[in-house]
């Protein structure tokens, strides 16, 4: 399960599943692309996060590039692939990290500002990303992208129904686009992790991780590294016949 020499792509990747997916986490069996040996590079909105991630990775004796970079801007994503290619000349692989939550409240109490600024960036985000992405994929003739959706891309919950409906778009642009490349060497999937702990999951959760980790039949919150660990194996070769696929890392939230 290596990346070595690979050029990849995080948006996101100043801070949670990002940062983690980009650097190379404190234990020897918690790699992710910056100590699986590729070129990493990452976007986010906060330059100061976005130095600290690039400190880490360079710690490892990995290359790096942080691009300031707005997800939900077409020409901000596009100068980011472009960026990409022309650093480091191709882009192996990419993880669309970006996605923000909805305020929890019954559908009627949501805003419709809030349902956009979601929508803006978890569905029309992706599909940028998506679309500049694969266009240099072809180029190249091969590439792999992960999204990040959620299991509110699987399974519901009440009062967010703006961000199960994003995480559920999230999935249905992830399988139909697999279908569309999947004859052109470009392998599409998506992780969909439970309950992480991250700052996001901080802003969602009401008590205590305990608390909220206690709904998980493992019994626990799960940490970034090990979204990372899945996301590194579905841009690895050793996922070569996987694609279009839901990875659920949530404990056995969803199988319950």
């Amino acid at each position: 399960m290596t990346l070595q020499n690979e050029v990849a792509l995080v948006t996101r990747g100043t801070s949670g599943i990002g940062r983690a997916t980009a650097t190379l986490a404190v234990s020897a069996k918690q790699r992710a692309l910056g100590a699986a040996g590729a070129k990493v590079v990452f976007s986010g909105r906060r330059d100061a996060e976005g130095e600290k991630t690039a400190k880490l990775i360079r710690e490892t004796g990995a290359e790096c590039l942080y691009v300031h970079s707005d997800a939900s801007k077409g020409e901000d994503i596009n100068a980011l692939v472009q960026k990409t290619v022309a650093t480091y000349g191709r882009l192996d692989c990419a993880f669309n990290n970006a996605g923000v939550e909805s305020p929890g409240k019954p559908l009627h109490e949501q805003s419709i500002e809030d349902f956009d600024k979601l929508m803006s960036i978890n569905v029309q985000g992706l599909f940028l990303c998506m679309k500049y992405e694969i266009q240099q994929m072809l180029n190249q003739g091969a590439g792999v992208i992960v999204n990040n959706s959620s299991m509110g891309g699987l399974i519901a919950f009440p009062g967010v129904s703006p961000y199960n409906a994003s995480k559920h778009a999230v999935m249905g642009l992830t399988r139909s686009a697999a279908l569309d490349y999947a004859n052109q060497g470009i392998r599409i999937n998506a992780v969909n992790p439970g309950l992480i702990a991250t700052a996001m999951m901080d802003r969602l959760s009401s008590g205590s991780t305990d608390d909220v980790g206690s709904t998980v039949p493992m019994r626990r919150m799960g940490q970034a590294a090990e979204v990372a660990q899945a996301v590194v194996f579905l841009c690895s070769d050793a996922a070569s016949y996987i694609t279009g696929q839901p990875f659920a890392i949530d404990g056995g939230y969803t199988a319950s």
